[in-house]
């Protein structure tokens, strides 16, 4: 029976609501899934056919570190999604190269950790005028862990939120705030072995005058969503660049993450390609579904 290790974090588990249902399905195809722990020092990770990366949730505050174990891993096993993805994706200057392959993403500027703070934001806030309120997060970052939505009139306090953030060494990302996200929020599009399986919606997470936060990650509220066509279809040109960039093999998962922008075009705001939640728990059968294609991966 292939052995398959479900790579969680030691922080997080049991936090992972996926995780319960997946193992259920890995059971009914065959496979002996177990959960570790990428920082645990003691897991012999050869012993397994397989190591999905699924809920290491603490990587932005390790990220050398992990991603120098997802080169150890990778060469004692089959590391999954594979090696030049995790690395591409877990900072978020890929929506840059997203955005030069002409994928529709919210507008976003990059501050480096050499910028001045009051400067950059300023020439963000001209280029932007019609933004009457923005986003500041880092670039390596999850769950909107030290992510703050400030009003245009708040730059100094933003500007001291940048500046914290490039004193500590991190890029920073400025993004306009999209208001239709607190009308109708977040769509995301669920992709299994390269196709569409599901969708969600994901209700507003930041709320005017709320603090950055510093936990693992923010509390969400997910509901099942039929998606519309227009956003299929920024889904499937999505899917599209990353099959030119890594090569026409499906990856196992991915989670394209959309909102809609003030004309009411859906916008790419993260595409997750690492550790995305993937919310079995609102598509039955989706589990099952994923547990077959990594058992036809390993038996194939």
């Amino acid at each position: 029976m292939p052995r398959i290790a479900l790579v969680t974090a030691i922080a997080a588990l049991h936090r992972d609501h996926d995780m319960p249902i997946l193992l259920e399905a890995c059971a009914r195809a065959g496979l002996h899934a177990e959960v570790r722990a990428w920082d645990d020092t003691t897991v012999s990770w050869r012993r397994y056919d397989l190591a999905l990366l699924r809920s290491p949730w603490d990587y932005t505050d390790h990220l050398p570190r992990f991603l120098g174990w997802c080169e150890r891993v990778a060469s004692e096993t089959r590391l999954l999604n594979p090696l030049e993805v995790v690395r591409w994706n877990t900072d978020k200057h890929y929506l840059a190269d997203l955005d030069a392959a002409g994928i529709a993403t919210v507008p976003t500027q990059f501050v480096e950790p050499d910028a001045y703070p009051l400067p950059a934001l300023r020439a963000f806030l001209d280029e932007y005028p019609q933004a009457m309120e923005f986003v500041v997060k880092p670039a390596v970052s999850a769950g909107a862990r030290d992510t703050q939505r400030y009003a245009a009139s708040q730059e100094f306090a933003a500007a001291n939120h940048v500046g914290r953030l490039l004193d500590a060494g991190r890029s920073v990302m400025l993004q306009p705030y999209l208001g239709s996200v607190d009308a109708v929020g977040e769509t995301g599009l669920i992709y299994l072995d390269g196709a569409y399986s599901h969708a969600i919606r994901k209700g507003p997470l930041l709320r005017p005058n709320d603090a950055a936060t510093d936990g693992p990650s923010a509390l969400e509220a997910i509901s099942a969503r039929e998606p519309a066509q227009d956003e299929r279809q920024v889904g499937e040109a999505v899917m599209a660049a990353v099959r030119a960039r890594f090569g026409d093999s499906p990856l196992p998962y991915a989670r394209v993450d959309l909102i809609r922008d003030a004309d009411g075009q859906p916008q790419l705001l993260e595409l997750e390609l690492t550790e995305p939640s993937l919310f079995f728990a609102t598509a039955p059968g989706a589990a099952d579904r994923f547990a077959q294609a990594l058992a036809n991966r390993l038996t194939g």
